[in-house]
């Protein structure tokens, strides 16, 4: 009997898993498509699902985007060089995390970066490169050292006048995290958070097989270049398929080093797996801006995280611990 009783619980839990459908909303969030799919039992719960999710990403969004003028980020890049700003612990944590990235990229990764003066066009307008003064003035307000937080006041301060801090490399991160922490905390046992390819997944398919992520090949954007599961882990690309310049047959990212004001030449596409989207998307980018040997080494030094980059010539490299799988 006591066979028999678990053949039971077993058939019953496979008619269960096999009831499940997967439901997805695609929208326009933080200025950007997000794709947010479901595993659920049938469609108003998988609704009520996407929607709790929309209502996290739309809260971080408010919290965080320097676009907003009431935002707290608003209101720190307002008040640069003048006072201190009280926001959410939740802010102070973010910008503190943030912190902690730019030291391990040694500034490759940089939130100041939105004090930059915008004097690199790709939208073909460009015909010639600025000029050195130009470009060392565009940065000169940047510098994740003069960003300074004081976590018994839970205030933010930015030292120089005119300064600003976005959080345009981590906050879709972040918010896919978010949104999945919440799912899995309200009983959402599958999905994924898509945000314009800051991939975010926990669970399985319904069929039972891992969620899998195509790395498209830059050179030819209808092509995939490898196929690999993302088991309740995250994926993020950064990439220069389309957002370029050329001068002097140097082709120039629109991906710009905060630390120079020079965009990242030599690679098209930076991949990093990471156990949150937050993570992964600030290492991309850091990635994108060191360059290959530098972005590699780095990455091999960090645990569980993974990378694989392509250069202009369309030469595949890869950290030390990954396996591709050809589609």
């Amino acid at each position: 009997m006591r066979f028999a009783t678990v053949s039971i619980l077993l058939f019953l839990c496979s008619q269960i898993l096999s009831a499940q459908e997967t439901y997805k909303r695609t929208l326009k969030l933080m200025g950007s498509r997000f794709d947010i799919t479901v595993v659920a039992a049938n469609k108003t719960q998988g609704d009520a699902y996407i929607d709790l999710a929309v209502a996290e990403i739309t809260r971080i969004e408010k919290l965080i985007s320097s676009w907003d003028p009431n935002s707290q980020t608003s209101q720190i890049n307002a008040d640069a060089g003048k006072i201190p700003v009280k926001v959410d612990p939740e802010l102070i944590q973010l910008i503190q995390r943030s912190l902690g990235i730019s030291k391990l990229t040694d500034g490759a990764f940089d939130i100041s970066y939105a004090s930059m003066d915008k004097i690199w066009k790709f939208d073909g307008s460009m015909t010639m490169m600025p000029s050195e003064q130009k470009i060392a003035q565009s940065v000169a307000k940047v510098g994740y050292e003069n960003i300074v937080i004081d976590p018994v006041e839970q205030t933010v301060f930015l030292k120089k006048e005119g300064m600003k801090i976005g959080f345009g490399a981590i906050g879709k991160g972040y918010a896919a995290d978010r949104a999945k922490e919440l799912l899995i905390q309200n009983g959402v046992t599958s999905g994924i958070i898509n945000a314009s390819g800051d991939m975010n997944t926990w669970g399985k398919q319904t069929s039972g097989e891992p969620w899998k992520v195509a790395i498209t090949n830059p050179l030819d954007k209808n092509k995939v270049f490898a196929l690999l599961p993302v088991i309740n882990s995250a994926v993020v690309t950064s990439g220069d398929y389309e957002k370029y310049v050329t001068f002097n047959n140097i082709r120039y990212s629109h991906i710009i080093d905060p630390r120079s004001g020079y965009p990242a030449t030599g690679i098209i596409s930076a991949t990093v797996f990471a156990s949150k989207a937050e993570l992964a998307d600030a290492l991309a980018t850091s990635v994108f801006v060191m360059g290959i040997e530098v972005g590699l080494n780095r990455i091999n030094q960090l645990p569980n995280i993974e990378c694989i980059i392509i250069d202009e010539n369309g030469t595949v490299h890869k950290s030390d611990h990954i396996e591709i799988q050809k589609p």
